[in-house]
């Protein structure tokens, strides 16, 4: 495997603003995971603007980590021990749910400067050396591994200010060096200068699995609320449940899966649209039930105020 170098690090807006957050959040230092994918891409500086520029455009080969995802590791279970060696059994625990790779790890300190310190570099060696992903190439399938290297540094001022600044930075571990090398980062927009990043991103989520049974224990109550009284009134929610939606079950929910969906749709369409009805049927009542207590009220505004002249 060879030791490559990232050009760049892309993260999107809100997935850094959400680490930021974390980070400013918690009572004290914190540290995590991160996940996304290493992509090639083949960017071209070839412009509409003018024909002439047809004849000079030029395309360059770059790799770029995008970071898509974060985990925290906890307050008393870290990933790491002291000397910084990684637990890669913690990893795969933390790991487990997210739908992306691991290309990194982060960290963030507060009232430090923005600089890694001999045990993130341990860190960073440990986990490079053990975790891998591919680089997803559109026009090489048989593309090589590249080691999980990248790092992220949140740091606030040693000072006290008024403002509260936060501080951030790239970097990717060169196995080779033993070093770890800053690296810009790239906040992820919409535009021109992005066409290369959504031209290569190939989506990975699939259509989640619709669990369309009921299952006991959703009317199951818990061990407390087992009398008989809090059985019948689950009983009564549920008819209550039922005629609102007028016969569909939860089983036939996966009709909208599938070859008949489209037959289907108009159906739940058209007990939307009743329900609808009801729901501003029910406003009226609500409106005008208002206005008779307002009245009621007037009412019983004035015959106080009556009584109270009379007892003068």
């Amino acid at each position: 495997m060879d030791d490559l170098s990232l050009e760049k690090i892309e993260i999107s807006g809100p997935t850094l603003a959400s680490l930021i957050q974390r980070a400013s959040s918690s009572p004290s230092d914190v540290d995590g995971l991160i996940f996304g994918q290493i992509h090639r891409i083949v960017s071209s500086n070839l412009s509409d603007d003018s024909p002439a520029d047809f004849a000079s455009s030029s395309s360059s080969d770059q790799i770029v980590a995008t970071v898509t995802s974060f985990i925290c590791s906890g307050k008393t279970v870290s990933f790491y021990d002291p000397l910084g060696r990684v637990d890669s059994r913690r990893i795969d625990s933390l790991r487990i749910d997210s739908p992306d790779r691991l290309i990194g790890w982060f960290s963030a300190r507060r009232k430090t400067v923005n600089r890694p310190s001999m045990r993130e570099l341990a860190v960073a060696s440990s986990l490079s050396s053990q975790f891998h992903l591919p680089i997803e190439d559109s026009q090489n399938p048989n593309s090589t591994n590249m080691a999980s290297s990248v790092f992220f540094l949140l740091t606030t001022p040693s000072t006290n200010q008024c403002i509260h600044t936060h501080e951030y930075r790239a970097y990717q571990f060169r196995p080779s060096k033993q070093r770890l090398e800053p690296r810009s980062v790239a906040i992820v927009n919409i535009g021109p200068a992005f066409r290369g990043h959504y031209g290569s991103f190939s989506p990975k989520s699939g259509f989640p699995p619709l669990i369309c049974e009921l299952s006991s224990s959703a009317m199951s109550v818990d061990c407390d609320e087992s009398s008989l009284s809090a059985k019948k009134q689950s009983a009564k929610d549920q008819k209550e449940i039922d005629a609102l939606a007028e016969g569909l079950q939860v089983g036939d929910l996966k009709r909208l899966v599938g070859a008949e969906a489209a037959n289907y749709t108009g159906g739940i369409e058209e007990m939307y649209e009743r329900m609808l009805a009801k729901i501003e049927s029910l406003a009226s009542d609500v409106e005008k039930s208002s206005a008779r207590v307002f009245e009621q009220e007037k009412h019983n505004r004035k015959l106080r105020n009556r009584v109270a002249r009379i007892g003068r």
